[in-house]
């Protein structure tokens, strides 16, 4: 996935990225009017937001173009820049400028030129993330599409073969469902989480973190059969394991707690104590926790807020504090202050009554009720 503010709009498409794009279609499709492509994008970019100025240099772009599919592919890779540097491992996502190929390879190739258009994606994304591009074959053209994956799954390009799992991704931000099953998408990553590189991996574990909130048990079940394959090294495996499984975890599933190592079977008596019942909005809840469980226990300590809304009803949202061990004879002695910050933008405080909910390896162990003040 490609986390980019839509504040950085204007340092990814300027007059600087676009020159350069310019500068790379006159250096390869003749005639093709640089200066024109330029000034046409640049001059609608102010009433467009991040995206959309994609899909309006990509409507500059092909009035220069040809109009046959085949021969607009050949321009396109023609004027693609350099591979991105494969002695790079990871985030080497290259330039949003690169992404045009992708739109037009759906706009023209979808249905007529599927080959050529897929043929065009391998290529592309070898200079620019096409796992947006590449959903639209996915749903148009499912088994032939899952069939080419399969293929560059096992391709030596790893941006090949990070695309084979982000683009078939169940829900991938930003981009529309691709409505494909489990029994469609693990084989493919049955390859994909041995691979060498963290950037593959990465995506292999979102893209089962996506399957776990609806097929949890499915999830469970592949993590236990490529630890039991080997093939893949212990930290690595352990690391895509709890990425995988981190909804799962904050909904305290017991079988992702299992995978992971934390045993909840074992009585855990908790001892919660808040500084103050009573939090100002823009000040902190501190709260004191002891664990103990009669033998050393591994540990996975969260806890959730039921925050008031202006509804009256409550939503909860759950929050780490550690993974730690609770000594054999002894008490595992934690803090945590949880600040409540005050006019953010993207979540509201109200006054009024709360709940902190202490969580330990997916029981709810305490509750205890606060309010929140102006």
């Amino acid at each position: 996935m490609i986390r980019v503010p839509v504040l950085l709009k204007d340092q990814l498409f300027n007059a600087t990225s676009v020159g350069q794009l310019a500068g790379e279609y006159a250096a390869a499709v003749p005639g093709f009017d640089g200066p024109r492509f330029a000034a046409a994008c640049l001059a609608g970019f102010p009433a467009r937001e991040l995206m959309a100025r994609l899909e309006w240099m990509a409507d500059c772009l092909e009035e220069q173009l040809a109009t046959d599919f085949p021969t607009m592919a050949d321009q396109l890779e023609a004027a693609l820049p350099a591979c991105l540097d494969p002695s790079r491992v990871d985030d080497d996502f290259g330039q949003f400028i690169h992404a045009i190929p992708g739109i037009l390879a759906v706009r023209h190739g979808l249905e007529a030129h599927r080959a050529r258009a897929m043929a065009l994606l391998y290529e592309a994304t070898q200079r620019f993330t096409m796992e947006f591009y590449i959903r639209a074959f996915l749903i148009r053209w499912p088994e032939e599409t899952l069939a080419e994956l399969a293929i560059w799954a096992q391709d030596d390009n790893y941006h090949l073969r990070r695309l084979v799992s982000e683009g078939a991704r169940p829900r991938l931000p930003w981009a529309v469902g691709v409505g494909l099953t489990c029994a469609q998408t693990l084989p493919l990553l049955d390859s994909l989480h041995a691979d060498s590189t963290r950037y593959v991996t990465r995506s292999v574990a979102n893209h089962l973190n996506d399957l776990s909130k609806t097929a949890p048990d499915e999830v469970l079940a592949r993590l236990a059969m490529w630890r039991g394959q080997g093939r893949q090294t212990p930290k690595e495996l352990a690391w895509m394991t709890r990425h995988a499984l981190r909804t799962l975890i904050k909904q305290g599933h017991a079988g992702a707690m299992s995978a992971l190592g934390y045993r909840g079977d074992v009585p855990v008596t908790a001892q919660v104590t808040l500084a103050d019942p009573r939090v100002k909005i823009g000040q902190a809840l501190e709260v004191d926790i002891t664990l103990a469980a009669g033998q050393e226990l591994p540990v996975l300590v969260d806890y959730r807020i039921a925050f008031l809304r202006p509804s009256g009803k409550t939503t909860e949202k759950v929050f780490k504090i550690k993974t730690a061990v609770i000594p054999e004879n002894g008490a595992l002695c934690l803090s945590k202050r949880h600040f409540f910050k005050a006019g953010a933008s993207t979540f509201t405080l109200c006054e009024g009554a709360h709940r902190f909910i202490l969580q330990v390896n997916g029981r709810d162990l305490v509750t205890i009720d606060f309010a929140l003040i102006a």
